[in-house]
């Protein structure tokens, strides 16, 4: 067994939390500079200027390991965690989450560790806890929690929803801003992780949130009645799916859905960023490797509306997010996640 203190495991954090900041505020803006002289001389494709210069390679060497040491390393959070491990899992140890029936787990979900978690979001029964926290520090500039209130007060603009479905709530952090600003709501929402799920119950209830139901399920091939919910929605989820899961998670939607119901959901795209280039691109495609995340490169790629049109839907929207109150300025400066709100409505 691991042994550490907290204070040690805190200040890890703490350092690799600023350093990422460094490499957000710092090294980013210096990187696009280059690229920018550089492209100004005529010196080819982005791929072909990143080879020449002398920054990148850092860059990419830091997005890669800031993130294995954080969940990994000699103070990462899955060592921490198994320290705690007796009584985070008594925690969970009474928590009873339904599985919908035929549920099956996607091969492709064990086929990588996504995000560098070891053994992904299934790989132990503390995976929850460790994604968690991982989350807390994965928007380095921002409370990564604003977003989805963000998000929710968004959608509450123009509609006022009865019947919820989130899908992939992870541990709740989705579910949660549903749940608090739609009171009055009928709210279910599925994963396919079941740790996360008794995670997500867990803290429902130390907010005293008791009106969500949570099931083990698949969102491509939920089991779930159709036509039962006005809002289908995700957030982080489509960028996780391979092409096929994807396709077939919009066909769910439009089946879950009643008439004039909305599926609306958060997530990246860069094409649709202000200011978005071929830097952005293939800082973007970047990430998807160097943070073990393979699909965000073909939803980069799909044509969403016109497999939105196909399916049906209609009032199709695909506008850019923002996290902060300057995001979405097209001289902001510093490293961002292209946030992007996906809506459609299925017609009535």
């Amino acid at each position: 067994m691991n042994h550490m203190d907290g204070r040690s495991f805190s200040a890890a954090q703490d350092f690799l939390l600023e350093a990422k900041k460094f490499w957000t505020t710092q090294m980013y803006p210096l990187l696009r500079q280059q690229d920018q002289a550089m492209a100004a001389t005529g010196a080819g494709p982005v791929h072909a200027r990143m080879q020449q210069s002398d920054l990148y390679p850092f860059f990419a060497w830091m997005e890669r390991h800031l993130q294995r040491m954080k969940y990994a390393g000699r103070y990462g959070l899955a060592p921490w965690h198994d320290t705690q491990r007796a009584e985070l899992e008594q925690h969970l140890s009474a928590i009873s989450i339904d599985i919908v029936p035929g549920f099956a787990l996607p091969p492709y979900y064990r086929s990588f560790d996504v995000h560098q978690h070891p053994g992904g979001l299934m790989g132990d029964s503390l995976a929850g806890f460790v994604y968690e926290r991982g989350a807390r520090s994965t928007t380095p500039l921002d409370k990564h929690f604003d977003l989805h209130h963000r998000f929710t007060n968004l959608i509450a603009q123009w509609m006022q929803p009865q019947r919820i479905l989130d899908l992939g709530c992870g541990f709740g952090k989705s579910t949660r801003p549903f749940a608090q600003t739609f009171a009055q709501a009928q709210l279910t929402a599925t994963d396919l992780s079941m740790p996360c799920l008794k995670l997500a119950r867990h803290l429902d209830a130390k907010e005293h949130i008791g009106h969500v139901t949570y099931l083990q399920a698949d969102a491509c091939a939920s089991g779930l009645p159709g036509a039962r919910h006005d809002l289908v929605t995700s957030t982080m989820l489509l960028h996780e799916l391979p092409l096929p899961h994807l396709r077939e998670l919009f066909a769910q939607a439009y089946h879950l859905l009643e008439p004039g119901g909305w599926t609306v959901h958060l997530d990246f795209l860069p094409q649709v960023q202000p200011g978005a280039d071929e830097f952005t691109h293939f800082i973007h495609a970047g990430h998807s490797v160097r943070n073990n995340e393979p699909y965000m490169q073909s939803l980069a790629a799909f044509d969403l509306k016109g497999h939105l049109q196909g399916l049906g839907f209609s009032d199709i929207s695909i506008e850019p997010f923002a996290e902060n109150d300057q995001a979405l300025q097209a001289d902001y400066p510093f490293w961002r996640f292209p946030w992007t709100v996906v809506k459609a409505r299925k017609p009535l």
